[in-house]
Parts: structure tokens; sequence; C-alpha cells
């Protein structure tokens, strides 16, 4: 089932996408964002594919203004470093244990908005990743019982202010400047991809030059992994998402360096998920 989020009359609405058209979820009564299906558990997913496929009112895609799937999750825990070659590209060690931190809704916008470069940055750059959202609470979640708390999987733009990213040893100013990364297009629940999202191409493009192509099976930590482990600080709540890392070929270590301006496409895509393209804007001065 493949699940979005949109704006319809001026306010958010859920819709379940069918080939080229979209159900209004929340007009045939469901909740009006992913936040809130996913607390109801697996019996809300379930409702919502019914109510999908039994709803005659359709809208076409084509027309759809998107918003990021999910929209207030209670943590948004990024992932660095979790690819070899981008850990060596980087000039650091493969990590032995994750290295987490955190990104704000603000930071990013859904699928075909644009991504804002800042003013204050020359160095403004992708990263292509698959994003994981969490279906069912858990806390110190074991490795083994850890994809059962997986509602689904999305892909993510993690858009980084590299002359802000590396003015501290932390990176939390480089990876939350307002509306500098992307989340879309669509949540698609686990059961119609490979468990743990593994074995699936991701490919980076800028204006349709590929420059990322990896494979999630490449991920240091796997999904699972990924799960047990950032339940050990904090309870996962439905909605939570975990971003699960990038891989080589990020800007900032090509010789010459690539970083996106005004007026780029930058597209990511992920076997079986989706692709999420995304304009590039200046934000304005003043």
């Amino acid at each position: 089932m493949r699940l979005l989020a949109f704006q319809h009359n001026g306010k958010p609405a859920l819709g379940l996408r069918l080939d080229s058209e979209v159900v209004n979820l929340t007009a045939e009564g469901l909740p009006a964002t992913l936040d809130e299906l996913l607390r109801g558990g697996p019996d809300a997913l379930a409702a919502a594919k019914k109510a999908g496929q039994a709803a005659r009112a359709r809208l076409p895609l084509s027309g759809i203004d998107w918003l990021p799937p999910v929209q207030s999750p209670s943590k948004a825990i990024a992932v660095g470093l979790n690819y070899i070659d981008h850990a060596a590209e980087s000039k650091f060690e493969p990590p032995s244990y994750p290295v987490l931190f955190h990104r704000f809704p603000s930071s990013w916008v859904g699928h075909n908005q644009p991504i804002v470069r800042p003013h204050v940055s020359t160095q403004f750059d992708y990263e292509g990743e698959l994003l994981v959202v969490i279906g069912k609470a858990g806390r110190y979640i074991s490795k083994g019982e850890a994809l059962n708390h997986v509602a689904g999987y999305s892909v993510f733009n993690d858009g980084s202010i590299r002359d802000y990213q590396f003015k501290s040893a932390q990176w939390m100013m480089g990876k939350n400047f307002d509306r500098s990364g992307s989340f879309g297009p669509e949540f698609v629940t686990a059961d119609e991809l490979p468990a743990g999202a593994a074995g699936l191409r991701l490919q980076t493009r800028l204006n349709g030059t590929v420059l990322q192509d990896a494979n999630t099976r490449d991920m240091i930590f796997d999904v699972a992994t990924l799960v047990s482990v950032c339940s050990e600080p904090f309870a996962l709540q439905p909605g939570d998402i975990i971003i699960a890392g990038t891989p080589s070929g990020v800007g900032l270590a090509r010789n010459p360096q690539v970083f996106m301006k005004a007026g780029d496409v930058c597209e990511v895509e992920i076997e079986g998920v989706g692709l999420l393209s995304n304009p590039v804007a200046d934000e304005p001065r003043g």
C-alpha cells in the first residue's frame, strides 16, 4: 500500500495512491495525517486499504500538492557514515556504532517542493537516503524483533549545508537549515518491499546526472540494527522516522566539488520505494 500526504482545499489530507489516481482517505472519514493513522495500529492501516478500495471518488495524481508523508514525528533520527565508501570519501574510519543526529521537521519539504539554499552558504550538498517509518512503539527492541516495529519506508534527501556542518564537532547546524531537505513522495508499507528494505538500488541525480549509485544492502548498519540501537535511549513511537544514511558520491567529496544552486533539480530514487524530486531555490535576502 502506498500512502501520501497532500494539501486539499487548504488543509492537510491523507491519500491512497492507486496507479495514477489518489483516493482522499480523509474525505472517507480517516485521519488527515499518516502520523495519526499509524497510532491506530495495524487495524487502522487495514481500514485505510479497505476504504481506498471501496471509494469511487478519486483525484488525479498529477494535480497533487505534496506534503511530507509524516507531518510531526516525535523523533527524526538521522544516521551518518552508514556506507563504507562514504565514510572513506569523508576521511572517517567506518564506525563501530551508529553515528546519530537529529533533523527537525522544519528542515524538510515534500515532493516537488523547492529545497532552499540559504544565502549564508555556498556549499549546499545532496544526500540520497532510505527513510524508515516506525509503526509500533517500543523500547529496548531486540534486533530480532526490530522489523516488526517498522510500518514502512520512504525516500529522503538529507540536504546539507557543508560550510556550517563542520563549524563544530556536532552536525546539527549544517543539517537543519529551514527547508534544506526533502521527504517523499509517499510512504510504502513494509510488506511491499524485501525485509528491511535490503537489496534496493539507490540513485541521486542532479540535473539528470547520476552522482550517487548504490544499494541498500551495503549499509554498515541495517534497518533492524538501527531500530534496535535507536530504541535504547528512548521509546520509539508510531510515526517516528530513522533516516538511514547516504552512500558515496556526495558533492563535497568530488573533485571538482559539486554543490546545488538555484535552478537545479535534484532527484533521489530508491527501487520499489519511489522517486523524490525537488527544484532548488535560493533563500530570499532581507
